[in-house]
């Protein structure tokens, strides 16, 4: 009887003699391919990868400043006036005796918030004006003598005398260096846009009857977007520069903001005997811009190994 029943139910399943660990076995594969592959990205693309680990950690910084910072950057203490570097004051205090360090942590947010934005914005107007220039023959002439204009004036002289006659904020200091990093973005896309609309595809969608709205959405913006992402992170370096060079230069952002700029621009007159005040807030912005800079490399072999090999 017991051997009908066997028959019948079939052998029973025996115990796995690892105790369970297929599964391990199986996903241990996989654990190792990822491994591998993050190895890979890393021996490709050390730039991309250092420069995204070090951005990634200015926008934490900036992103957790209230968590991170151990004193209001705004309160004054007399008391503790040009103090060095202590368990209460890690990076010192400043001729008011407010905490560098707590100023210098939420000092990241004025520079990301400003490098961020006005690559933005920069990029958003800059491909707008850049495609009507190239596609758009009667206008085009306009568009890049006006760009010219713009490109014959330093940068920072053009902020500055965009600053002077607005109210000091930290929006007017976006729009003062958007509008003398807009022209780079424009003649970029506009050569680009030159280019372009030769290529049999887009002739081929205008022989269709496509119109030149749809032909720029479909095909000639998506193959702009990596040189205009790698364009983009030059301009955002750019814009963190500018704004601490305004800053320091007392055309920034107001004096109550915590800026990099404006910290330093407060400690130079106590250089010979309390260097920890521009020292750090120096470190920060050196490490930003680095990091800026270093995603743009990266990204720029990422996005053309044609380039990276001829490098």
């Amino acid at each position: 009887m017991l051997d009908e029943m066997s028959a019948i139910v079939g052998p029973s399943p025996s115990p796995s003699p690892a105790g369970g660990r297929g599964d391990d076995r199986a996903a241990l594969p996989l654990s190792r391919a990822r491994e591998r592959a993050g190895v890979r990205v890393l021996r490709k693309h050390p730039t991309l990868v250092l420069g995204a680990l070090l951005l990634l950690a200015m926008a934490l910084i900036a992103l957790f400043a209230p968590q991170l910072a151990t004193h209001d950057p705004s309160d004054i203490d007399p008391l503790a006036r040009l103090q060095g570097v202590s368990a209460e004051h890690r990076f010192g205090t400043d001729a008011l005796g407010r905490d560098v360090y707590s100023r210098a942590v939420w000092g990241a947010r004025v520079s990301l918030i400003v490098g961020i934005t006005v690559a933005a914005l920069s990029s958003a107007i800059g491909i707008v004006l850049g495609l009507v220039a190239g596609f758009v023959r009667p206008i085009e002439g306009i568009v890049m003598r006006v760009m010219d204009g713009l490109m014959a004036i330093p940068g920072i002289l053009l902020a500055i005398a965009a600053m002077a006659v607005t109210r000091a904020s930290l929006a007017t200091v976006i729009v003062a260096i958007t509008i003398p990093e807009v022209p780079r973005v424009v003649r970029l896309v506009r050569s680009l846009a030159l280019t372009l609309r030769e290529q049999l595809y887009v002739e081929a969608a205008r022989a269709v009857g496509t119109r030149l709205p749809a032909i720029l959405w479909r095909h000639v913006l998506p193959n702009m977007m990596a040189p205009l992402i790698v364009q983009a992170t030059f301009v955002a370096a750019s814009a963190v520069l500018i704004e601490a060079a305004l800053s320091f230069l007392g055309v920034g952002v107001p004096g109550q903001t915590p800026s990099w700029g404006n910290m330093m621009a407060e400690g130079r007159n106590f250089v010979a005997v309390a260097f920890h005040i521009i020292l750090f807030p120096g470190i920060l912005l050196a490490l930003t811009v680095l990091a800026i800079n270093l995603l743009g490399d990266g990204l720029r072999d990422a996005l053309d190994p044609r380039l990276a090999r001829q490098l």
